[in-house]
This record gives structure tokens, C-alpha cells and sequence, in this order.
């Protein structure tokens, strides 16, 4: 089937179809099976199908009464917690729109969407996040309703079950009122509002319909029919990754979800729910990959940790080979085999014993995680996509893994390279457009209905691509040499102790690179060498980590042109995070934030004398 006709069979099979009629569609198949699961007070809480409806009944009605409905939109500042997704629901079925913000956000962030929205209801999960909306409370009139799920809300703040005992009151007078509400809600209207970072001005609000949606999840149906699953639901829901994974086709497919409220407590919820399926950022994998290799390091038994480590070398091996299209020698696929109890014994100490489906999505991730999560017989499937295409757009596929790869056009989707190698997508998970903003929506998708993604893209084996970079990224040196620095920083990353590494070179004359140590890794690392160093800061001035770092860089050169090669590098002494600002929540690097934020170290290694360290002393000094 060409992809046209997909199109038209997907427009088809999801004609006439909401969020509400196939959350509708859930509670009828999965009734009485576990929906949400959560920890309350330290205890495990549960909440089934049919109990996630009349929840989601409530807050409908009771938002009905308030006057809330057809064009409306509401807000939500709250973590991975049941009341999130139900008053994301209860906000749909009323015929409103749900926005969903970051909870790091500040007041003024917060007053921006608040008056670009016009929201006239907003749902905080307690009183932290009730200060923020209580400071801009006078400057966005439109805000009529301030709904608070935990704690004793002041005057003027509903409580969340103040609200819920509302809606009980009003289903109980008419049980038929809430389908007659969510009935009347159709496939073209606004099911959501995603605001994407304003890197470089106001955040703009990427517009869903409720056909978005559905066209999206029956796409991705069709390339990767999977039944229902069981999954962590810990990245923001603010973001299109997890609004789309653990809600919307946790909704689509049936999926148990065990609400993870704080991506520090990912770990210890893994291990508790033992996920069938499980969607990773790239910082996710390469953290629990440096947790297993330090415990795998730390082992004392030197006859078992030599075992350990050999078995997962001759796997390694063997990934290698069968990516390259190579025969796998019968004494490698012999020590592969018998191994198999001892990988899945190492991936039941991060939880992942049971995952059969194990992703990588919302940035590229380097070939040494792939191997090693390959050769633990968990090879990691890349998705691609973008807030403006609904969230996928491509996938690997099950039965031709590559990596680095981003996949095939998922069915129904067209992708195809622009002259200058810029991913161009088209298909029914094309948004519907910024919110107020025409002129914008024109810049990003062309009069053919081509989204120009941004990501500069090559052609793989199979039909499949590959990401190269993001276009507004690339660095161009005072030379005007074009360089990736994505790729540089993947091969910098070689040593376990390095956490992050971000290239610069914009306009200069060489490359340099600022260097954050890996907060698990690097301590046990100096430790096992003697090292005594009790902060960060101290270790990131040892002489042996900065030799360390240096190896790593040197062995990176080897592998690059010696225009991209590092010349100078810079250990910082604290690590990043959404909190201190370089990450974004879902933990891909904020490269203007870190530029303007270690300007003045960045300025120190093109100064002279240069400040930093030399990758290469010898050759600096001669």
C-alpha cells in the first residue's frame, strides 16, 4: 500500500472519533483492570477503569457547572499523579482543551500561557505551585477558577474534593448528562495545547485535535501493534513524549500506568513495577547503564567480575557484527547464549527483566549505549518525531534494528530530505498550527503541508534515516567549516566518568568542550583509585580525573577530522539539571543556556594565556 493510500486508510479507521469516545471504549474492554497505579503515603493505590471514569465524570460536570466548556482552556501544574490526568480529562470531556505546564516554570512564564490561552481554569497539585498562580493572579484576568488538589486551600481556591463532591452531586441527579457533554466534543476541535521552549522568544502553543491524535496512535498502531502494556510514567506530562506514551495511548491501548511523580524516584519504581514496555530519554539509558557498570565494576569476586565482563564483551562483539552484516563466529554465539540468565539477571537490578520494548526518543543516543543495552538482549527501537507532529513521526522497526538510526516513515507519514538535507515531514499527525501565531505556522510548515523539522537528515539502509543534526546547531568555525557538534560530543562521552559534554567553537579557530562529570560514576571511579575528593567540585580539580578526561578527548580525536578535533576542554564542577537550568525536563542539553551561562569559561580557553586544560600539552606547548 503506498503511503496515500495508508493516509486515507488511517483517515478511515479514525473518522468520527474523539479522545472521550476511545476513552469510552477503555472503560468498556478494561473495566475492572488496574489503569493507574501511584503511591500514597508510601502505599500503593490503584485506580481501575471504571473508577478512572467516574473521577473523570466528576470533574466534567463539576466543571460544567462553573460555566467551563466548549473553547475553553485549562491549566495544569502538577506532577505524575492521578489528578493530573484526570483533570486533563475532565477538561477534554467538557468540551475545553488541557495544558499541561512545566512544573519548573516561573510566575511570569506562567502569566505568559496563562493570557496567550485566555485559561479560565487551572488545576495546582498543592500550595508550592498555588504561590505561583496566586502571585500573577491579578495580571491574567481571564484565569476565573484555581482549582487545588492537596492541602487546605485558602479563600477563593476550590479543593480538589470540593469540586469531585460537585460532580458526584450532579451525576448522581442526571447519570446521562456526562455522555450527553462528552458526545457533543468533535474530531476537529482542540484537544490540547503543548507550549515548546522559547529559546528565542515566547513559548508557542502547538495545537492538537482530538483527530491529531487519533490519527497519530492508529498510525503507530499499524507500524507496531503491541497489546497493553505495563509502563513508568516519570517525564513531564507537559511534554508531547509522555503525553502521547503513558496518557493518550495508555488510553488507546489499555496500559497499566504506575505514575512516577519525580524522575529522581525513576529507579526504585522500576524495580517495583517491573515495566513490559518503557520509553527512555538517552540521559535515562546512559545513567542506568552507568549504574550497572559501576555495580558490575565494584563486584569483588575478581573471577565473577571478569565473567560478567567477558560475557558482556563477547556480546558486544557479537551485536557488532550482526549490525555490520557479519557472521557471528559459533564459540562467540555459544558464550552469548549461555549468558542470557546472567543479562537478564543484570536488568532486573534497574527493573527491566520483563521489558520486551524498550525505546529511545526526544534526542540522539550514542552507539555505546546501544551496544550495551543490545548486548543485555534489550536493543533499544529510536523513535523520531517532534512536538508539531503530534509527538512520532518514525520508528524502527522491530525486524530491522539499526542504530544510530531514527527508523521509516511510521504509515500514512511521508518524510523526505530537503536540498539542503533538512527532514521534511507530511501526514495527518501534522499539528494544526500555533495558536495565534499564522506567521509562524507559515515558517514551519510550508504551502504543501511539508513540516521543515529542523534536524538535518542522511538515507540509511533498508528506507530507513539517520539524524546528522539540528540545523540551527551546527558550528561554524571562523574557517567556515561545518561541524557537528552533536557527534562531537558522543565521542567525548567515551570515558564512564564524563556525564555531559557540550562542543563550542561558533566563529573561533578551534573546537573546545566543557565537560560535566557523571555524579554516580566519577566518585566510585576515584574512590577505587584512592582518590579522596568529597564534593564535585573537588574531583573536577584532581589530577587524575582531568587526566582521565583528557584520554577520552584524545581518543575522540582519533576519530575526527583535525579541524573538528578538541583542543581545549574545561571540567565544571556541578552537575546539570532541568533545576539548575542546562537540561530541558526531558534532559536534552539547553545549548544558549549553557553558552551564556559559562561564557566566561568558554572565553578563558580562547584567551592567552588560555584557561582550561590542553587535550594535547605536547603539541600546544611546541
Amino acid at each position: 500500500m503506498d503511503v496515500l493510500a495508508e493516509r486515507a486508510a488511517i483517515d478511515a479507521a479514525v473518522s468520527g472519533k474523539t479522545i472521550c469516545t476511545i476513552f469510552a471504549d477503555a472503560v468498556g474492554k478494561w473495566g475492572d483492570k488496574p489503569a493507574l497505579r501511584w503511591k500514597n503515603n508510601g502505599d500503593w493505590s490503584t485506580l481501575t477503569w471504571k473508577d478512572y471514569r467516574d473521577q473523570v465524570a466528576a470533574v466534567t460536570l463539576a466543571l460544567r457547572s462553573l460555566g467551563f466548556g466548549a473553547g475553553q482552556f485549562g491549566l495544569i501544574m502538577a506532577r505524575n499523579v492521578p489528578e493530573h490526568v484526570i483533570a486533563d480529562l475532565g477538561i477534554v470531556h467538557a468540551g475545553g482543551a488541557a495544558i499541561s505546564v512545566y512544573n519548573t516554570l516561573a510566575p511570569e512564564q506562567i502569566e505568559y500561557v496563562a493570557n496567550h490561552s485566555e485559561a479560565t481554569v487551572a488545576f495546582v497539585e498543592d500550595e508550592s505551585f498555588l504561590q505561583k498562580f496566586l502571585a500573577i493572579r491579578s495580571s491574567t484576568p481571564h484565569l476565573q477558577h484555581i482549582v487545588q488538589v492537596r492541602g487546605d486551600a485558602p479563600e477563593g481556591v476550590m479543593t480538589w474534593e470540593s469540586l469531585l463532591a460537585k460532580g458526584r452531586e450532579l451525576y448522581a441527579t442526571d447519570p446521562k448528562s456526562f455522555e450527553h457533554t462528552w458526545r457533543a466534543v468533535g474530531p476537529e476541535d482542540t484537544v490540547s495545547l503543548i507550549y515548546t521552549s522559547g529559546t528565542t522568544g515566547p513559548p508557542k502553543g502547538v495545537v492538537y485535535s482530538h483527530n491529531n491524535i487519533l490519527w497519530t496512535l492508529e498510525s503507530v498502531q499499524r507500524f507496531w501493534a503491541i497489546e497493553p502494556e505495563t509502563l513508568v510514567s516519570y517525564l513531564p506530562l507537559a511534554h508531547v513524549a509522555e503525553r502521547f506514551t503513558s496518557q493518550w495511548r495508555g488510553i488507546h491501548l489499555g496500559h497499566e500506568v504506575w505514575l512516577c511523580p519525580d524522575p529522581n524516584l525513576l529507579l526504585p519504581f522500576l524495580l517495583e513495577a517491573r515495566p513490559t514496555f518503557f520509553v527512555g530519554v538517552p540521559r535515562v539509558w546512559e545513567k542506568l547503564m552507568a549504574g550497572l557498570r559501576a555495580g558490575i565494576a565494584a563486584e569483588q569476586d575478581e573471577a565473577k567480575r571478569q565473567m560478567v565482563q567477558g560475557a558482556l564483551s563477547a556480546s558486544v562483539n557479537a551485536y557488532r557484527l550482526r549490525r555490520e552484516g557479519k557472521e557471528v563466529p559459533p564459540d562467540v554465539t555459544a558464550v552469548v547464549e549461555r549468558a542470557a540468565p546472567l543479562f537478564t539477571l543484570l536488568r532486573s537490578k534497574v527493573g527491566l527483566d520483563r521489558c520486551t520494548t524498550a525505546i529511545t526518543s526526544t534526542a540522539p543516543c550514542r552507539p555505546e549505549v546501544h551496544e550495551f543495552w543490545a548486548a543485555l538482549g534489550m536493543p533499544l527501537y529510536e523513535v523520531w518525531g517532534m512536538s508539531e507532529l503530534t509527538g512520532p513521526a518514525t520508528v524502527v522497526p522491530m525486524d530491522d534494528h539499526q542504530a544510530p538510526s531514527i527508523g521509516k516513515p511510521m504509515p500514512g507519514v511521508e518524510v523526505r530530505l530537503g536540498e539542503d538535507g533538512e527532514l521534511l515531514v507530511r501526514g495527518g499527525n501534522v499539528m494544526v498550527g500555533y495558536y495565534k501565531e499564522p506567521g509562524k505556522t507559515a515558517d514551519i510548515i510550508d504551502k504543501d503541508g511539508w513540516v521543515h523539522s529542523g534536524d538535518i537528515g542522511e538515507p540509511g539502509r533498508n528506507g530507513q534515516f539517520k539524524i546528522v543534526d539540528r540545523k540551527k546547531e551546527l558550528i561554524i568555525t571562523s574557517s567556515g567549516k561545518n561541524i557537528s557538534p552533536a557527534n562531537l560530543e558522543s565521542l567525548a562521552k567515551s570515558s564512564p566518568i564524563i556525564g555531559q559534554a557540550v562542543a563550542v567553537g561558533d566563529g573561533r579557530n578551534f573546537i573546545s568542550v566543557l565537560v560535566v562529570l557523571d555524579p554516580q560514576v566519577a566518585p566510585m571511579w576515584a574512590k577505587a583509585r584512592g582518590i579522596e575528593a568529597s564534593t564535585m567540585a573537588a574531583l573536577a580539580d584532581d589530577p587524575a580525573v582531568v587526566g582521565e578526561v583528557r584520554r577520552a578527548l584524545t581518543e575522540a580525536n582519533t576519530h575526527l577530522s583535525r579541524v573538528e578535533q578538541f583542543k581545549r576542554f574545561t571540567i565544571l564542577p556541578a552537575e546539570w539539571s532541568p533545576e539548575s537550568e542546562e537540561l530541558t525536563p526531558t534532559m536534552k542539553l539547553k545549548r544558549r543556556v549553557i553558552h551564556s551561562k559559562y561564557q566566561p569559561q568558554i572565553e578563558a580557553m580562547y584567551s592567552s594565556p588560555a584557561g582550561g586544560h590542553a587535550v594535547d600539552p605536547e603539541r600546544e606547548s611546541g
